[in-house]
């Protein structure tokens, strides 16, 4: 059996078996620029399978040396890759710059860092693999635009006709001249390779007269500058100081640009791949550094606490007290991972768990509660009681005692919002129930919350919260 084969047998043992057999024939029988930086959720929609299960299907496929896992830094304007990294190590909290849209921004691992998977070199050779070898297109479709700009081979045509003046391939240390003739529009001479970029306003009354331009690329990126020039010739002298070939090309950016690259498809965040259950427990070495903090601007918490468990014990005694708390930490990772959660850790008889959204986590404690009723009828008990809080809001990723985690201010709100319950009774805050989904989840099921003020330990002012009935 070759390493290939071996490597598929073990997955369909570690993962969903219909999504080892679709990444199996992805590997196998995909075109090349399919299996680099792979949407999962697009692939998920393709094949009709389980996000969940794919995404959990590609990190086994990663950890058994199938894919190489990337975390790619985004510009939230053009969705251009800034910044590759292989390991969410070496992802910096500072800024990073986008040449084409001139702006900088902060990593923050909502929307701007994508999680992607590229086939390993030593699975199957693609052409991505060598970069600098990819026709100029397909250089900027499959190097520097993300997963998550939705292109189609009709609009990549357009782009490519309708909105580009001229491109061209400039190997290392070489030069060359274009000649254009520019319209009275707003001009990029952007160069994907380096990220260099280059702004003509071009305005005021036509010329017949051939200007000038000079453009040297190397080593330092210099940030966008912008230089006013007429409609007419224009001679662009290019140098390539790197040593490696360089892709100058210029745009025309009007509306049909942004059209383009404007259309965006779902694709998985750095912060949905924190809150997934797989990856807390496959990667494990991949996760923070110790001294770094990742800023997350909305993520829910759902905090649950066991009631009464020092009593539990010396009632029924420790065996099957045991036995009693297992069954109750079984039922709640199962539900927490299978919406969309993952236990960021537990203490004692309580779950700290992660959700990307509200109704993920409202349903999970709904269910949680259902499934504590579900188990003291199984055993004729009333003795598993679960207080459960959820609250939304900013965090910080960050690493302590070598396990990721979260700090802030609404890690702490949750907690404590947690401790108002007495019985099964479920407290939410205000930015959970005024999210649209949950409101819709308590409408269908006819719950109506409770709504009154409570002074949180810690907290300096009361805030309003809503009993789950």
């Amino acid at each position: 059996m070759s390493d290939n084969q071996a490597q598929f047998s073990v997955l369909k043992q570690t993962a969903d078996p219909a999504v080892a057999e679709a990444i199996q024939h992805l590997i196998e029988e995909g075109k090349d620029h399919e299996l680099n930086r792979i949407n999962v959720l697009d692939f998920s929609k393709r094949t009709g399978l389980d996000e969940e299960r794919v995404i959990s299907g590609f990190l086994h496929a990663s950890r058994l040396g199938l894919f190489d896992l990337t975390w790619n830094v985004l510009c939230p304007g053009c969705g251009g890759v800034l910044d590759a990294h292989s390991t969410l190590k070496s992802l910096r909290h500072d800024d990073y710059h986008c040449g084409l849209c001139a702006c900088g921004y902060e990593a923050s691992v909502d929307e701007q860092v994508e999680v992607a998977f590229t086939v390993s070199p030593r699975v199957r050779r693609i052409a991505a693999h060598d970069p600098n070898t990819l026709p100029l297109w397909d250089y900027f479709k499959q190097i520097f635009w993300s997963s998550g700009v939705d292109f189609n081979e009709e609009s990549f045509a357009a782009l490519s006709n309708d909105v580009v003046l001229d491109a061209l391939e400039l190997p290392a240390h070489e030069k060359a001249v274009l000649s254009l003739q520019l319209p009275p529009e707003f001009i990029i001479v952007f160069e994907p390779v380096t990220h260099a970029a280059q702004f003509i306003d071009v305005q005021g009354e036509p010329t017949k007269e051939r200007q000038q331009l000079s453009l040297m690329y190397n080593k330092i990126q210099a940030p966008s500058g912008t230089m006013t020039l007429r409609p007419g010739p224009l001679r662009l002298s290019l140098d390539n100081q790197t040593d490696v070939r360089v892709l100058p090309s210029v745009f025309i950016a009007a509306d049909a640009l942004h059209h383009l690259i404007g259309k965006r498809k779902p694709f998985l965040t750095a912060k949905r791949m924190l809150t997934n259950q797989t990856f807390r427990d496959v990667f494990k070495a991949d996760n923070l550094n110790i001294d770094q903090r990742l800023k997350i601007t909305s993520l829910t918490f759902l905090f649950t606490d066991l009631k009464g468990s020092t009593a539990l014990y010396e009632r029924v005694g420790d065996l099957a007290a045991f036995d009693l708390v297992r069954a109750h930490f079984h039922a709640l990772l199962e539900i927490i991972s299978s919406e969309k959660g993952a236990v960021v850790k537990t203490i004692g008889d309580a779950v700290m768990a992660t959700f990307i959204r509200p109704e993920h986590a409202i349903v999970a404690g709904l269910r949680i509660r259902a499934a504590m009723d579900a188990l003291n009828a199984e055993r004729g008990t009333g003795d598993l009681v679960v207080k459960i809080g959820i609250h939304e809001g900013p965090c910080l990723a960050v690493m302590l005692n070598e396990r990721q985690d979260y700090f802030g201010q609404t890690v702490n709100i949750a907690a404590r919002v947690q401790g108002l319950s007495t019985s099964q009774a479920i407290h939410i805050t205000g930015p959970v129930i005024d999210a649209p989904a949950v409101a819709a989840i308590l409408d269908r099921q006819a719950i109506k919350p409770i709504q009154k003020q409570a002074a949180l330990r810690g907290i300096a002012d009361k805030i309003v919260v809503y009993e789950i009935p």
